[in-house]
């Protein structure tokens, strides 16, 4: 049975130990490690011997990379001197190992010193500044490998390491998910193939029932001519329902219909009469009042490519592809508040002679006279007068 092949670049003498050991885990999960040093590799007489690396990185089904603190050798068909200066810039043979299985898209595993890439960040504050000494690392080439691993999209995980036990570990774990995936894709596509079949004959059953139901309503119809015209108006109607179906699959389509509410007819006949990309969003968003909202999503690139797919299917030419720049530079997203647009919006109404509500008046509330009752005073009560005790003579 074919054993997956994982290629291990990296320089040599500063990591042997560290390469025999990911050789030896390699071989216990089963698989096949890829090493110069262990004549893993079929040198040609014809090619110099970095070329017969190359050659097999881009055959292997894994790549891991290491990235310690030397450079290592220059390519065969790179020029350097003798004495080499920390800044001087050339490619060596790890680094074009790196490359040619980048090239074809061979997953990738990188593994970094952590003292290295340490020093990696100093770096990245202090590029202009030549008189700082780095302790970790030879070339500045190695700083100029790790930023281009890190500004790739895909295919770049990379893992920090201090110890041995981090690496086993960390390439465990990248490697059952790896497996778990491949499992989980391949569950998928056979699932994917049995509803293509149960399709396939839906199909065909559904072609049946309707010569079926032709022969029938052509021999119970009294009149031929009635018979024909209802076998070609339902011929029309299965027609369009599967173009219909065939627009809902895409994406974009789909949103349109579930977020902004439009119908597939009105999609399918601006997408069918429009010229331009600004034309199909001018008569897909612009309201009756005459205010055109385009909204970010109509300027991503995705929905643009989205419905130009509708459009081929429709046996359209696509939008040019100038037109979405147009869109992006005349609807690209403003800082407008929520209450200029409902000022906006009113106005709009206003000036077509809208009238969408009765003016609301208002009412200053009526102060009503006074009464002669109300104004009346209630009486006070006096309270006793106290008697005072009579004098007493003498």
């Amino acid at each position: 049975m074919a054993r997956p092949r994982v290629f291990v670049s990296s320089t040599y003498y500063d990591l042997k130990h560290l390469r025999s050991s990911i050789e030896n885990f390699i071989e216990q999960l089963g698989y096949e490690p890829v090493l110069s040093e262990k004549d893993s590799i079929a040198y040609l007489p014809d090619t110099a011997l970095d070329e017969s690396c190359y050659r097999e990185a881009r055959s292997c089904d894994l790549f891991v990379l290491i990235i310690g603190g030397r450079y290592g050798s220059a390519a065969s068909n790179q020029r350097k001197s003798q004495n080499i200066d920390f800044y001087e810039k050339y490619e060596s043979i790890t680094n074009r190992e790196y490359d040619s299985a980048s090239e074809r898209d061979i997953p990738t595993y990188i593994l970094i010193d952590a003292s290295v890439d340490a020093e990696y960040q100093t770096y990245l504050k202090n590029k202009d500044n030549k008189a700082i000494k780095y302790a970790h690392v030879d070339s500045v080439n190695i700083f100029g490998l790790i930023e281009s691993i890190r500004e790739k999209q895909k295919n770049n995980p990379v893992k920090l390491f201090s110890k041995y036990s981090e690496i086993e570990g960390w390439l465990k774990e990248q490697w059952a998910g790896t497996f778990r995936e491949l499992i989980h894709r391949m569950s998928t596509q056979h699932k994917i193939q049995e509803i293509d079949s149960k399709i396939l004959d839906l199909t065909q059953t559904a072609e049946t029932l309707k010569r079926y139901m032709e022969e029938v309503v052509s021999k119970v119809s009294p009149e031929k001519q009635d018979a024909i015209d209802i076998i070609r108006q339902e011929n029309e109607r299965l027609k369009i329902a599967k173009r219909d179906a065939e627009l809902k699959s895409y994406r974009y389509i789909q949103h349109l219909m579930d977020t902004h509410k439009k119908g597939i007819d009105e999609i399918r006949t601006s997408l069918s009469t429009e010229k331009s990309y600004h034309g199909f969003l001018t008569r897909i968003f612009k309201s009756k009042y005459g205010i055109l909202k385009v909204p970010p999503c109509a300027c991503s690139s995705k929905a643009f490519e989205e419905l130009n797919g509708a459009r081929q299917y429709l046996d359209l030419n696509p939008f040019p592809g100038e037109d979405l720049e147009e869109v992006r530079v005349t609807h690209r997203p403003t800082s407008i508040s929520r209450n200029t647009e409902e000022l906006l919006e009113k106005f709009a109404r206003s000036s077509k002679g809208i009238v969408t509500s009765k003016p609301e008046v208002k009412v200053s509330p009526r102060k009503m006279p006074a009464s002669k009752n109300s104004e009346r005073k209630a009486p006070t009560r006096k309270s006793p007068a106290k008697k005072t005790p009579p004098k007493e003579n003498g």
